[in-house]
């Protein structure tokens, strides 16, 4: 199912080549005061806010900016090249916008999706819980209907802007263990009648925006909350999965961006740093690394923007997103690492930006599905398309 039509071309180029400013001029230089106090981006966010970019990919008729696929990737990769938390500000919104733009009923996507056009009216996304990750019939939350209402309990973890959230696409177990999405709205902050940010995740990256555990305990929502009406009864599940390929897409784009800061880095030190009378990237260690380095974010790269393309031409995209979301995030890991290397002692202290990618480069590899989970996916395909 593909998502908005294509882009005009010069459109697209002017709001990435926007972002690519605004990273470069507002956001590079300032990152560690944030990062390292793991402080909201305030002014940042602002910003981001008036670009669009949490309307980006909802429809006009709503009110947002109806790009498709290919341009928000592109977006967020420069976003990830300038730092990777802010991506995930409006990851899981975008998420939340996707299933309620497809499954939604026509009264809840009226209701909604112009509001979250603004970044104020946040979404986020909640399916993991302690003892269910990838594993998602482990699934303890549930809801139980009491007339015209469901009353909600259990807990969530990593609930990426679960504070800030004015809306949480909650996913419970209902009669005979479906899995069910409500469309939880609720005022920002640590409690809500009955909902609770219990603890705040700290992280080895991904600093600057909160990650929390969510409970609930007897939290009652509308039967009209329930995403698709009475039709989404038991597809929750499938609801998600279907946003989350897409999601693959946006991790994919992300790791791209972080590897190609951690490249251009490298570049830029091996350059400066001189050993033995000569810059070291005129060694041939250091510049053979260098060109390896380079080639895995090319590809990279074409892999993501070949999964985006397939989405916008309405293809099946579950092999392709796997495989980009695979390939881009283990070479964002080892471009990191090869760039740490190549900064040398330089490359373990906070002084440097090398660290942070380093940091950061693992959550790609383990979040929309680890790439175990990918691995399973795409063999299963592929021994689908072959028989």
């Amino acid at each position: 199912m593909s998502g908005n039509p294509p882009t005009d071309p010069t459109v697209a180029d002017e709001i990435v080549g926007a972002v690519r400013s605004w990273v470069d001029a507002e956001v590079i230089g300032n990152v560690e005061a944030f990062e390292h106090a793991d402080d909201f981006p305030d002014a940042m966010f602002e910003q981001m806010c008036a670009f669009g970019l949490f309307g980006a990919t909802i429809a006009p008729e709503h009110g947002g900016l109806g790009l498709d696929a290919t341009t928000y990737a592109r977006i967020i990769e420069e976003l990830s090249r300038g730092w990777m938390s802010l991506a995930g500000i409006v990851n899981t919104h975008k998420i939340a916008a996707t299933m309620i733009a497809r499954f939604g009923t026509t009264e809840q996507q009226a209701s909604l999706l112009p509001r979250m056009v603004d970044g104020r009216f946040r979404a986020a996304f909640s399916l993991s819980e302690p003892d269910a990750g990838s594993d998602t019939r482990s699934m303890r939350c549930r809801a139980r209907r009491d007339g015209d209402e469901w009353v909600v309990n259990g807990t969530k973890m990593w609930v990426t802007n679960g504070v800030r959230a004015s809306l949480v696409m909650l996913l419970a177990k209902t009669a005979d263990d479906q899995i069910t999405c409500f469309l939880v709205e609720k005022e920002p902050g640590d409690a809500f009648e009955g909902i609770t940010a219990s603890k705040k995740i700290d992280k080895l990256g991904y600093r600057g925006l909160e990650t929390v555990e969510m409970s609930y305990v007897d939290h009652r929502v509308p039967h009209s909350s329930i995403l698709g009406g009475d039709d989404g009864i038991g597809h929750g599940l499938q609801y998600a999965l279907s946003a989350l390929e897409l999601g693959r897409v946006n991790i994919a784009a992300r790791a791209v961006g972080v590897a190609q800061a951690a490249l251009d880095d490298a570049i830029a030190y091996a350059k400066e740093r001189e050993t033995f009378g000569k810059p070291i990237a005129h060694h041939q260690a250091i510049a053979f690394r260098l060109a390896e380095m380079a080639t895995k974010v090319h590809a990279a790269r074409l892999v993501t923007y070949d999964a985006a393309r397939k989405f916008d031409a309405g293809e099946r995209i579950d092999l392709d997103a796997g495989m980009a979301k695979l390939f881009a995030s283990e070479a964002a890991f080892e471009v990191a690492m090869d760039a740490v290397r190549i900064h040398g002692g330089n490359g373990f202290t906070t002084e440097y930006r090398v660290e942070r990618y380093l940091r950061d480069t693992p959550l790609m590899i383990i979040g929309e599905g680890t790439n175990e989970i990918q691995k399973m996916v795409i063999a299963r395909r592929l021994l689908a398309e072959s028989s």
